[in-house]
């Protein structure tokens, strides 16, 4: 097999060539080292590769085969992280130049759970600065695989373009606001962001900790099913991980949907929605009512006040989380993120709690509105991913945080799981995307009607032009 070959392959299917001994963890890993060193430099996805680690653990995942041992599904397959996973002894950064040698004692959790999945961590992938919203003046940003004059969405850059360009099989990104579901949709791949306390946040850098979710972006729904089974769960060095028992994502009949019930809010979806997106939506809807869904005319709470307090809400938990260097060392913080930290110290206590009213409200909204329905059908942006320049045109109007964010941060506010899913291509042929948001630890649902999707369309197996 090319390496090429080996890189495109789902992780289902590599793990069972790797089980078979078609190919050997050493070999794939081996391929996947040289394609990263061929094609990364052009992208940027990756803070640091790790090639004594990853072979080290591809050579156990070898040697626990030879002895009829297998770990799971992810037995030698070789995933990433974003760089503000704790890997012990590997410089986590978090995209900051105030953590620049920070070397964690231990493994995140999440990293340690891949690790005993049997994974093969490949490296540390870029993000913006302590993943909010851009990225530090001292780092080269990641490049869209699409198109390098394209948004690669935020924070979890990296994370998107290297499972795009296919340099890693799947990879962890974070999302407070959005970001998995900005780089899945921008990058063109399938993003799972879970219940918020459905994968322990133990030995991750905080952005926002009450809105923070850690989820698998990969090329598939299925593949993102078989990573998160591998990290959910609780964890007893978080007490914020919830205790639910992890089921099997895979689980469930996906050549129909009958009986599903998806939500649509046709003003919801209309409101200054581009055409394309706008069109890319009703396809979606189109295609699962074909596989049995039933669409249901629903109204979703009012978004405008928990994501115009958005910013304000994650500015004061980011100060917190930042105590210990802000404003000590204002020097070392890039502009954008220092504002924010500015920000989140100066808010008084009776705005904050306004937020934190608003945002119980929507939440207990939702809720209810989710017991009637399975899933909400809508876009993850409402527009077609822009250029960066023009991408710097939306950031000078006033409104740009509201119409960016109005489908995406709502539901981290809330805490409901979303998955992003591949829905077509613009007539530039960039990637378009939808979302799907459930029930608390509904994952279930959206992985199943993911692959139903998935197989019933093929946007998802498109690839962008590198080889």
């Amino acid at each position: 097999m090319s390496d090429a070959d080996i890189a495109w392959l789902g992780i289902e299917a590599l793990a069972q060539l790797i089980r078979q001994r078609t190919v050997s963890a050493t070999e794939v890993t081996q391929a996947m080292l040289r394609r990263i060193e061929q094609i990364d430099p052009g992208l940027h996805a990756y803070a640091r590769t790790t090639p004594e680690l990853a072979l080290a653990q591809a050579g156990a995942a070898d040697a626990r085969l030879a002895r009829g041992e297998s770990l799971g599904p992810l037995h030698g397959v070789p995933v990433a992280v974003k760089d503000l996973c704790w890997t012990a002894g590997i410089p986590t950064a978090a995209g900051t130049a105030v953590h620049r040698d920070f070397r964690p004692p231990v493994d995140g959790t999440v990293v340690r759970r891949l690790r005993e999945a049997g994974a093969v961590l490949l490296g540390k992938l870029q993000m913006t600065e302590g993943a909010f919203s851009a990225h530090h003046p001292d780092i080269t940003a990641p490049l869209n695989p699409w198109n390098a004059q394209t948004w690669t969405g935020v924070s979890s850059s990296g994370s998107g373009v290297a499972v795009a360009a296919g340099l890693c099989h799947g990879a962890i990104g974070t999302d407070t606001g959005g970001s998995i579901r900005f780089p899945s949709v921008a990058n063109g791949i399938t993003g799972l962001k879970p219940t918020w306390g459905r994968v322990s946040r133990h030995g991750v850098f905080e952005l926002a900790a009450s809105m923070d979710h850690l989820g698998p972006m990969c090329r598939s729904a299925a593949d993102c099913g078989l990573m998160l089974g591998a990290i959910a769960g609780a964890d007893p060095d978080d007490p914020t991980a919830l205790q639910a028992p992890v089921p099997d994502y895979l689980a469930g009949d996906v050549q129909q949907l009958r009986g599903l019930r998806i939500g649509i809010d046709e003003a919801y979806l209309s409101r200054d929605v581009d055409s394309e997106v706008a069109d890319a939506v009703q396809a979606a809807l189109q295609t699962l009512v074909a596989l049995g869904a039933a669409p249901v005319a629903v109204t979703v709470p009012q978004v405008d006040a928990v994501v115009s307090g958005w910013v304000a809400h994650c500015g004061v938990e980011a100060a917190v989380a930042h105590s210990a260097t802000f404003p000590a060392r204002r020097s070392e913080y890039g502009p954008v993120l220092a504002a924010l930290l500015d920000a989140g110290l100066e808010l008084s206590a009776t705005d904050y709690q306004r937020i934190l009213l608003a945002r119980a409200d929507f939440s207990g909204r939702m809720h209810a509105l989710l017991h009637n329905v399975d899933l909400l059908l809508m876009p993850v942006i409402p527009f077609a991913t822009p250029s960066l320049a023009q991408l710097a045109e939306l950031r000078a109007q006033p409104a740009y945080r509201l119409q960016l964010m109005r489908y995406t941060a709502p539901f981290d506010m809330s805490g409901q799981p979303t998955i992003t899913l591949p829905a077509g291509f613009t007539h530039d042929r960039l990637p378009l995307g939808v979302q799907l948001v459930a029930a608390h630890l509904r994952e279930d649902l959206l992985v199943r009607a993911g692959r139903a999707f998935q197989l019933a369309t093929g946007w998802h197996a498109r690839r962008p032009p590198v080889g």
